[in-house]
């Protein structure tokens, strides 16, 4: 490729209807004509805690020609307004009019692409939704299309527990930083102390909406309240008519929004595209575990394809490309490589995904008494930067929960796409869960992830109006495992475990439980064989990245009976004019006698810009117990040592059903 002019970068104020201010930086290519440009929105603070994202940005701009335009969202780094939520109406609002003020600058052709992992994911997909004209394709890595069931808050209808001392503390203290003084200007101090006075803590909306409803259904593409007569779960899709290339990792949290959606958007009319490798939340490029693949580079392909009309073929690519794990050495949880091969698939049969393989467990009624700490081995739905990890040796587990086994196979048995276990099980409390995994066991006992489901059982019905359960009665129930691809090979054998909990993903049931599951009626269904073919072979990208030291701790207290789960880590990088430090630490609790189980959590912030230095520390401590549900927040903030600020919440609600 050529070498292009290096281009420029500079900071720009978009100014809404309601007359605030977004902060931009705008990264123009140096062209001779206008170009398309690329949008990424996010709350995280573009200046200082994300500033590491620039470098990407420059790449699309020197390396693709691309104009990049990163965006602190409302409220957030050194944009004016309030951060009232997550995903709030007026954060698409927002977002359509900068796509508007994007596509009508003199350096930009009029094409605009949306991108970007987690969040901005998140709004991509829920921009496209709104259909601005100027949006011509989008690109979400690492997002979802069900807010509820497929997101952070809540996984098959309880609370996750172990994402409380993760992303609700630290967005809570990143949120109530102050703007960047050389870009907020002389006023920053006071546009800080009325963002302190008035941005609230989004986890306690989140505690609220226990239930899935309206809330979850904004931003959702998905949509489960549609009629869906054969059960195909994929309905309203239609909403979406810009060509969306989904990017997906087997261990982040996301994988669900991965063949459904792509099958669903094709089956809308919509060019769709799948990419899903073994990664974590992290780059493709570097993530645990690898191999990796040079995102960027399949990104400007996707979108010079749609943005600028170039005849490269990647629509006439399978549409259907990703990483298919195989069975290897034991599981560890930083693993920098896992086996397997890249594969493709012209089609993903998604209108008959629910006539798969299926056989009854058998073996009659089996009784456990669930162990609430079970699940530690692989304490996690969405692996990241240490330490947040990868699942390790299931065998511990799955010794405090019901197993069944099946034989090795002759020829090797690949699973692509979710499946599902349909259980008649009975518990002797009104409230209790159950969790499935399936495992790959050698012969020396080791045994793998391979996928996982959850469900609250009062949840059973669908997730709007649990139902409790009555005491020694059985129920069916469909659990639906993570969408996964996996290939276990000759000699191995398939290990179905069922418990009552999986903690401390999600939290516990209020009370001690008993589970009885009859095997004679529980059957496991799980995909279809399906035809793959070779894939490219992908530049291999950079080696796995280690990040700062981690601590990562299961202990047990032997004579309280209590088993925490404890983590900390943190770093200090350069940024433009100073430096920034984050620090993290969190427990989880639960009393394995009472069930009571606590989360308590700090996140603290320091921005130094030269001899300014300010910080921001969140404290939360969450306590549920058989009847309550408690949280209490502490924020306080600093202007070099003197505390500018310090505001307290305390919530408590009745635990109904979860």
């Amino acid at each position: 490729m050529a070498t292009r002019a290096a281009g420029r970068s500079e900071q720009v104020w978009i100014t809404m209807d309601d007359g605030v201010r977004l902060a931009a930086t705008l990264h123009l290519p140096a062209a001779d004509a206008p170009q398309p440009c690329l949008l990424e929105a996010l709350p995280y603070r573009k200046d200082d805690i994300t500033s590491s994202y620039t470098e990407e940005y420059e790449r699309l701009r020197e390396e693709f020609g691309y104009a990049v335009c990163r965006v602190d969202l409302r409220g957030t780094g050194s944009s004016e307004g309030i951060a009232v939520d997550e995903y709030p109406p007026r954060e698409q609002d927002d977002l359509v009019a900068v796509i508007a003020w994007l596509a009508a600058q003199s350096w930009c052709d009029g094409s605009i692409g949306m991108y970007g992992t987690s969040y901005s994911g998140f709004n991509a997909i829920q921009v496209a939704m709104r259909r601005p004209p100027a949006l011509k394709a989008i690109a979400p890595i690492y997002a979802t299309d069900d807010r509820y069931t497929d997101d952070v808050h809540y996984m098959g209808g309880s609370l996750r527990l172990l994402d409380v001392v993760d992303y609700p503390t630290y967005m809570i203290a990143m949120n109530a930083l102050p703007p960047v003084p050389s870009i907020a200007g002389p006023d920053w101090r006071e546009r800080w102390l009325d963002r302190l006075d008035r941005t609230e803590p989004w986890l306690l909306r989140w505690l609220q909406e226990a239930t899935d409803g309206p809330y979850w259904r904004h931003g959702s593409l998905r949509d489960p309240s549609l009629p869906d007569p054969e059960g195909l779960l994929h309905l309203g899709y239609e909403r979406i008519d810009v060509p969306t290339m989904i990017v997906a990792g087997w261990a982040d949290g996301y994988r669900n929004n991965s063949f459904r959606t792509v099958a669903s958007l094709r089956d809308a009319g919509t060019p769709a595209r799948l990419v899903a490798g073994p990664w974590s939340h992290m780059s493709a490029e570097s993530a645990l575990p690898g191999p990796h693949i040079d995102l960027a580079a399949e990104l400007a392909r996707w979108f010079d394809r749609w943005l600028r009309g170039a005849d490269n073929g990647v629509d006439a690519e399978p549409p259907y490309t990703f990483f298919l794990r195989e069975s290897g050495g034991a599981p560890e949880p930083d693993a920098a490589q896992v086996a397997g091969s890249w594969r493709s698939m012209p089609d993903w049969p998604n209108t008959t995904w629910r006539c798969p393989l299926s056989w009854v467990i058998g073996g009659g009624t089996r009784v456990l008494a669930v162990r609430p700490d079970t699940g530690t081995a692989a304490w996690n739905s969405c692996a990241g930067r240490l330490p947040w990890g990868q699942p390790t040796d299931q065998r511990f587990d799955d010794a405090a929960s019901l197993t069944w086994d099946f034989p090795a196979e002759s020829d090797p048995m690949t699973l692509i796409g979710p499946g599902w276990v349909r259980l008649r099980v009975a518990a002797d409390q009104p409230v209790a869960s159950v969790s499935v995994k399936l495992c790959d066991v050698a012969d020396d006992g080791t045994s793998t992830l391979i996928t996982r489901g959850f469900l609250n059982l009062t949840h059973r019905d669908g997730h709007t109006d649990p139902v409790p359960l009555v005491p020694g009665e059985f129920v069916d129930a469909e659990v639906e495992l993570e969408t996964c691809a996996y290939t276990l090979l000759p000699g191995r054998r398939l290990r179905l475990s069922v418990t009552g909990v999986d903690w401390p993903n999600t939290i516990a049931p209020p009370r001690p439980v008993t589970l009885a599951v009859d095997g004679d009626a529980t059957t496991i269904s799980l995909p279809p064989p399906h035809d793959t073919d070779p894939a490219p072979r992908y530049d291999q990208g950079q080696r796995a990245v280690e990040g700062d030291p981690a601590g990562w701790r299961i202990s047990d207290d032997v004579v309280d009976r209590v088993t925490t789960a404890a983590v900390e880590h943190g770093s200090t990088w350069d940024i433009t004019g100073g430096t920034c430090t984050d620090r993290y630490t969190g427990s989880v609790t639960v009393d394995r006698r009472t069930w009571r189980q606590t989360s308590t959590s700090t996140a603290r912030f320091t921005l130094t810009w030269g001899d300014t230095s300010v910080s921001t520390e969140c404290a939360v401590e969450l306590t549920a117990d058989a009847d309550h549900l408690t949280v209490a927040i502490t924020l306080q903030a600093y202007d070099g040592d003197a505390v500018v600020s310090k505001r307290c919440w305390n919530h408590q609600a009745a635990r109904r059903f979860g």
